[in-house]
């Protein structure tokens, strides 16, 4: 997949390329990798974003992820129904979501967990895990305790002690940096943690509705060359917001491209590379560029997985 654009509404996706499975100090690059291919703070029966980014999932063959937020107003029976079902519904079968604060606006977000069954973990927990290629993936969830010692976090480090792979990806709803109009949020401070101790690569978060990339850094915003780069990814369908205070570490931003007709950011993780492409098309398609083409390398005892322009390993 390079490039993947819509003539009718503008839309971020983040879609991660994701190899087969090789050994751990190899670098291979795949012709047919399977795909990972997501946002959050999706449908809403007032807007139309949600058909325009269900559109784009239309032309790409990929499992597909939720940032959370899935179901505007209020994550009731029916706002899955009337206003999920319709468009990013048609590929649920393929899809594994994260929880976001509007689905649980229903006790427990029990419809959250009624509309996707087995597909968003053990009902009423909302973390799991699961392997695209040679990547270790991991939903998890922002509404519930977090902390240090916590039932998710003393389940996350046991996963990622099990599940020892050459990149990790994990995902969830409130994202612990964002020039965004909620701003930084603390919940997942150890959460990250835990992540950066075992090495994890990339975290994707959605709540804040606009695109937003970081550099690499620890729990508490400070730069680190072994940290993780996180996307706040809220785009997939609710109304954009422009940007409050810019937080340090910040590397690209764009709330204000709504008449923008393309998916805007698509980066590819394959086993060789990691690629960032930012798409900027006119309605003639005229402009595509790079943002990033970082390579993915061999792990050793102290080096990193993923490497981004700029960077040594």
């Amino acid at each position: 997949m390079s490039v993947i654009r819509t003539s009718t509404a503008f839309a971020f996706l983040l879609a991660a390329l994701l190899t087969a499975s090789v050994p751990r100090a190899a670098v291979v690059q795949v012709a047919s990798d399977p795909v990972l291919v997501g946002a959050g703070d999706i449908a809403d029966c007032a807007l139309a974003g949600d058909q325009a980014t269900a559109t784009i999932l239309d032309g790409i063959d990929a499992t597909v992820f939720t940032a959370g937020d899935n179901a505007y107003p209020l994550g009731r029976t029916e706002d899955f129904g009337n206003c999920y079902e319709p468009t990013w519904g048609r590929h649920k079968t393929r899809t594994f979501p994260a929880p976001g604060n509007h689905d649980y606006n229903s006790a427990g977000a029990a419809p959250y967990f009624a509309y996707f069954g087995p597909l968003a973990g053990p009902s009423g927990r909302g973390y799991y895990s699961y392997n695209r290629g040679a990547w270790h993936i991991i939903s998890l969830n922002s509404n519930i305790p977090a902390n240090a010692g916590s039932v998710q976090e003393q389940w996350l480090r046991a996963d990622l002690a099990a599940n020892p792979t050459l990149c990790t990806m994990a995902y969830w709803h409130h994202p612990l940096f964002s020039s965004g109009e909620h701003g930084n949020d603390p919940t997942m401070h150890d959460i990250w943690q835990a992540l950066m101790d075992f090495g994890a690569d990339v975290v994707v978060t959605g709540h804040d509705h606009d695109y937003e990339q970081f550099h690499r850094q620890d729990a508490n915003g400070v730069a680190d060359a072994n940290g993780i780069r996180e996307f706040v990814v809220g785009t997939g369908g609710a109304a954009l917001r422009s940007f409050a205070v810019i937080k340090p570490n910040s590397a690209v931003r764009d709330s204000a491209t709504q008449a923008c007709s393309s998916s805007r950011c698509i980066p590819r993780v394959t086993t060789g590379s990691l690629y960032l492409q930012q798409v900027e098309a006119s309605p003639t398609w005229a402009r595509d560029r790079a943002l990033a083409r970082p390579h993915r390398q061999s792990v050793g005892a102290a080096s990193r997985s993923v490497v981004f322009p700029g960077e040594t390993k």
